[in-house]
């Protein structure tokens, strides 16, 4: 008995052995060979972060860039392609309808606390306007019955980070330097003293606000509603939009900010929508680009990291693990030195330096040379950021990057102003 008495603990202990590891070895294996799978554009999917995440997370990241027309149309077709997508918040509703993209818990995302409320109320500041279109926070938060509103809720479509807003560049060797806010206007767009030195970005849910903007400007054509166009309104705006390129009005339509820079250091175009970084990188050449503050007010964007519908167990943890990582405050910091914010921004303040701050938060005269993501220098000291603080630039938004009702037709029309 004795004999067999210790036979069977010694087979015990083994089989509670191989229990134990039979339950810890799969974990311990996905905590070391996961891989998280990232689609987006090169905005926000730069290398240096990547390596950054993968040191810091102890996952493997895999970045797949592309265009933002041809990341949507990939991820809304084949959410099995991806695990995270980072985009515009203006692809959240194609994404959310089609069934690519699954709710988010906001008790598993560690900083939703500190997220300012220009994301959760669509204002930065009570005396804001909001602007028209699809305001962040009107399809944040995934409703009782389904559908994205502005309810505040304990799921939300997309977590928050990245954003900025965008307006047009022009060159001041050839177009005299005007008064943001005040003189500074999207009609200079068609404006006959620009013809054929124009260049507008080719998205058609970011290069048509462009273009609308500058026709209202102008008084070519009125808007009920900017942020949702009638089909009535579009056949108007392309109406305009046709006849100024085949009079030779426009010089080109740039698809990614290095192309853009190239337009403005060739002296290609005068005067183009603009993001940023190539703003940064034109004046980083020689090239006096400044960065107009409407007195319209700003197309703004609003940046989006969701969840894949067919992501589960130990990838969509490490998903939360990347997302959290993101508003942990290094990249933050790192990218504001290209010029964007994040939604958070009181954690990434201490990993800038005070002239950092200062100039890219609040607008002020920078006390030293600044550099950029690449560690080049790309702000002089004794240069003021365009449009000035960030609550100065997020008080002034005309309208914000949205898919409007009739997109489709919207998309139609673009095509055929692109080849008129």
């Amino acid at each position: 008995m004795q004999n067999n008495r210790r036979t069977f603990l010694k087979g015990s202990a083994a089989a509670l052995t191989g229990a134990i590891c039979a339950t810890k070895a799969p974990y311990v294996f996905a905590k070391k060979t996961v891989t998280l799978r990232v689609m987006g554009t090169h905005v926000t999917l730069q290398e240096p972060l990547r390596r950054r995440a993968m040191q810091e997370l102890g996952i493997d990241i895999r970045f797949e860039p592309m265009g933002s027309a041809a990341v949507l149309q990939k991820a809304s077709a084949d959410p099995a392609s991806f695990d995270l997508y980072e985009q515009w918040s203006d692809s959240i509703n194609v994404l959310w309808y089609a069934g690519a993209i699954q709710a988010l818990d906001v008790d598993r995302l560690t900083y939703w606390p500190e997220i300012n409320d220009l994301t959760k109320t669509g204002k930065i500041s009570p005396d804001a306007q909001t602007g028209a279109g699809d305001a962040p926070n009107k399809i944040l938060f995934v409703q009782n019955d389904g559908l994205l509103g502005p309810k505040p809720t304990k799921q939300i479509s997309f977590m928050p980070y990245v954003h900025n807003v965008d307006s047009f560049g022009y060159d001041t060797r050839v177009i005299a330097e005007a008064k943001g806010y005040t003189e500074e206007s999207w009609g200079w767009l068609l404006d006959e003293a620009n013809r054929g030195k124009v260049g507008l970005v080719n998205a058609p849910t970011i290069g048509i606000f462009d273009a609308a903007l500058a026709a209202q400007a102008q008084g070519l054509v009125r808007f009920n509603d900017i942020g949702n166009m009638t089909i009535a309104e579009l056949d108007q705006l392309f109406a305009v939009l046709i006849e100024k390129k085949q009079s030779g009005h426009f010089a080109g339509f740039w698809t990614s900010v290095p192309q853009s820079v190239e337009f403005m250091v060739n002296r290609r175009v005068n005067i183009q929508s603009m993001f940023s970084p190539g703003v940064t990188a034109c004046k980083g050449q020689g090239v006096p680009v400044r960065y107009a503050a409407p007195k319209e007010g700003y197309r703004a964007w609003h940046g989006v990291m969701c969840l894949s519908s067919k992501t589960t167990g130990h990838v969509k943890d490490a998903a939360y693990e990347y997302m959290n990582w993101w508003l942990s405050g290094y990249p933050g910091a790192f990218i504001a030195r290209q010029g964007y914010y994040i939604s958070n921004p009181q954690r990434s303040r201490p990993l800038m330096s005070e002239a950092e701050w200062d100039y890219w938060y609040e607008g002020q005269e920078a006390r030293a040379g600044l550099t950029g993501t690449d560690g080049k220098l790309s702000v002089k000291a004794g240069e003021r950021r365009d449009g000035g603080s960030y609550t100065k630039r997020f008080s002034n938004i005309a309208v914000w990057n949205t898919v409007m009702d009739n997109y489709d037709y919207s998309l139609d029309r673009w095509y055929e102003f692109l080849n008129a």
